[in-house]
């Protein structure tokens, strides 16, 4: 459920309780999607953990971050696989960065 107070922020309710969010206009059905997914996924974990309150803030969290990093995109595109070729990419400019330095 999520009701407007003004053009920027957002009344949400997520497991019975109710916050205000900044929320830009061209958010808020993002931003609703965003509420009923997390509020969806913090009541199975409750009920699975039977958790409340910050544990149960922290787990969905942690969920929803397994989720995202896991997710394998159509054409083979593995953001674990992206996020560790990337590290390998910034490790070889440090080194060359290095070695140009010594060069002055």
């Amino acid at each position: 459920m999520t009701s407007r107070k003004d053009a920027n922020t957002l009344d949400i309710v997520l497991m019975g309780r109710e916050y205000r969010v900044a929320c830009a206009p061209e958010e808020r059905e993002v931003l609703q999607s965003a509420v009923a997914l997390v509020d969806e996924k913090m009541r199975d974990i409750g009920e699975k953990t039977k958790s409340t309150g910050e544990r149960l803030a922290v787990m969905t969290a942690l969920n929803l971050a397994h989720e995202l990093l896991s997710i394998k995109l159509p054409g083979g595109f593995d953001m674990q696989e992206f996020r560790r070729r990337i590290g390998t990419m910034q490790s070889q400019l440090d080194e060359a960065m290095a070695s140009q330095e010594q060069l002055f």
